[in-house]
């Protein structure tokens, strides 16, 4: 009740600009959905919201732009559809018919990996190359006679591109214990 009184009392002054510090933390999952539908409606207004979370799904849904502070500096301000395309990776995981104990000879150009007890071959890259390979691993697949049952892809999320920064030894501060 206490935040639901915090976020009406910044909003009755009409505010052009919205700081909001963890509005979600501590709150119950249908204020959580109520709180983001009223966000959702002020953002399509006109209104800037900045917005600090821990909750990288939060951001990751609602920002257009993302800001990240490590140990207290700020390392990165990118607009969140840059950010993603920049830093993330695209993955094709392929579901073969029979257990691969390794990566077929024929194959290794492609640096494959295998998960999932040898029944997953897993292929990452570059959306922004000319050219994925994607189509030539496939047809390099069937000439090493590896059947595919399914296939998926999936693209890296907010999350993931926020932990490889702040573990990355180049965004450390110095100093900093």
């Amino acid at each position: 009740m206490k935040r639901r009184v915090l976020i009406a009392k910044a909003l009755s002054h009409e505010p052009t600009i919205l700081f909001l510090d963890e509005p979600t933390a501590g709150v119950d999952v249908e204020l959580r959905k109520d709180m983001w539908d009223v966000v959702r409606t002020l953002r399509a207004a006109g209104v800037t919201i900045i917005l600090t979370t821990h909750y990288i799904e939060e951001a990751e849904e609602m920002a257009d732009r993302v800001g990240v502070i490590n140990r207290g500096e700020m390392i990165l301000v990118e607009k969140k559809a840059e950010l993603m395309r920049k830093l993330g990776r695209k993955r094709l995981v392929l579901h073969v018919t029979d257990r691969l104990d390794a990566v077929p000879p024929a194959l290794s150009a492609f640096n494959l990996t295998i998960g999932s007890d040898g029944h997953e071959l897993i292929y990452d890259y570059d959306t922004r190359a000319e050219r994925t390979g994607v189509a030539t691993l496939l047809g390099e697949l069937s000439k090493a006679d590896v059947r595919i049952r399914d296939l998926h892809t999936d693209q890296s999320s907010l999350e993931e591109i926020f932990v490889g920064l702040v573990n990355d030894p180049k965004n450390e501060t110095k100093g900093a214990p």
